[in-house]
């Protein structure tokens, strides 16, 4: 009961001090506020990009392996000479590697070219247009809003029919329904037959409320295919129970042999997965972890001499009250607690505003942008913490000074 009786004491010493005091204190608690705005804010950055990146990984299918010609994977050395004269995934590959799998449940094939697209007088620029091809539906997600997806004779003989996104949508209709309404590309006419739902940014591509879906067939009177710049892709898909690690073995072999490529002769193809995306992100979020912290713990360390500072003035206003104290019997461990809790409640206090500046930026970030920063409770914690931490050892050497002050001494004392 005297312990709790202290903690309040001192918690009401430390917010008397802070409000007789508000310049004093809060120039010493800014290293504080600042750090764990800094470390809080980086950590719920990196949270909230991880958070982007799985569901981007979610929608594209965690089993599903994507022939390229470019690897999804090598950082800021990337070397893109030696990919860039590499053949391109072609349609006929398709059916080749549907033939000779055995693990493979589905394989699409997708071609994307960037055009402009019009309805009436409105238009949208650099489109991203995929023409896909049968199966596509069974290899990737495709969330329809309204309206339905391709039949397999419209995608063999390409019917011009579209599949917009959200975003395409409502620049193009604005509050009219678009199903069964005709848009041009390249002076063609496409009728919208499905709409799909709305997903929101993604870090990976420009994502589906951006996209237009056609057959593969009529995406060829809108671009050169065997130019380089157009990108091409097969996307595979294994059955239930096998591993992405079994399926690559077999389709490196089956595309080997497709390209009649020799025993020791190089893979001129790239066999991509969801989780290279999460590979590479990570090395990215570690540095930001780590420059967030170093920038965060040189702030917190400022603020833990200020904090300490205001503790050695406190004690020395009140030296006569604790002559007093131990006068009246007042032990060295009640003093040094009296002084320790009022350290941790001004550095709490300096940790708290730190979350709050967090907060209020992460509502401003949502209102600006569409990245989701949210500030999890985890981080909550971890900003409580550490402001806890800051404050017990900023407050240790001025309580232990005030423990150690002879009573008579420190009762003469002005």
């Amino acid at each position: 009961m005297l312990f709790f009786r202290l903690i309040w004491e001192s918690a009401s010493f430390a917010i008397g001090s802070l409000i007789a005091n508000k310049l004093r204190t809060l120039l010493s608690l800014l290293g504080v506020v600042i750090g764990i705005f800094v470390i809080i804010l980086i950590l719920a950055s990196v949270d909230s990009l991880k958070k982007d990146v799985n569901d981007s990984i979610s929608s594209l299918g965690d089993d599903v392996i994507f022939v390229h010609k470019w690897p999804w994977e090598g950082g800021f050395d990337y070397p893109w000479w030696k990919f860039v004269l590499r053949p391109q995934a072609e349609y006929e590959e398709v059916d080749e590697v549907l033939r000779r799998s055995e693990l493979a449940e589905a394989a699409s094939y997708r071609v994307v070219v960037n055009r402009t697209v019009k309805y009436q007088n409105n238009s949208v620029q650099n489109v991203e247009i995929s023409g896909i091809s049968e199966n596509y539906d069974k290899t990737n997600n495709i969330n329809l809003d309204e309206g339905r997806f391709f039949t397999e004779n419209e995608l063999r003989s390409g019917k011009n029919v579209t599949i917009i996104g959200h975003t395409i949508g409502s620049g193009l209709f604005e509050d009219e329904n678009p199903i069964g309404k005709s848009i041009k590309i390249q002076g063609k006419k496409f009728e919208v037959i499905g709409s799909l739902e709305k997903e929101g940014e993604s870090l990976i591509g420009t994502g589906a409320d951006s996209k237009i879906y056609i057959p593969y067939p009529a995406i060829r009177g809108l671009a050169d295919l065997n130019n380089w710049r157009v990108h091409k892709e097969i996307v595979i898909k294994s059955k239930p129970n096998i591993s992405n690690a079994e399926l690559k073995d077999e389709i490196t072999g089956i595309m080997r042999s497709i390209r009649k490529l020799k025993p020791g002769e190089e893979d001129n193809f790239s066999l991509n997965e969801a989780s290279l995306i999460a590979k590479e992100m990570s090395g990215i979020t570690n540095i930001l972890n780590i420059v967030g912290w170093i920038i965060g713990l040189f702030a917190i360390l400022v603020g833990g001499f200020g904090i300490s500072n205001i503790m050695f003035v406190s004690v020395k206003e009140r030296t006569n009250m604790i002559g007093i104290q131990k006068a009246l019997g007042a032990r060295k461990v009640f003093i040094l607690l009296q002084f320790l809790v009022e350290s941790l409640v001004l550095s709490l206090i300096g940790g708290l505003l730190g979350l709050l500046l967090v907060f209020i930026a992460s509502i401003i970030v949502q209102a600006i942008s569409t990245f989701n920063l949210a500030l999890s409770l985890n981080n909550v914690l971890i900003g409580i913490f550490i402001s806890a931490i800051v404050g017990i050892f900023s407050g240790l050497m001025p309580a232990y000074s005030a423990s150690q002050l002879d009573p008579v001494e420190a009762m003469r004392a002005k």
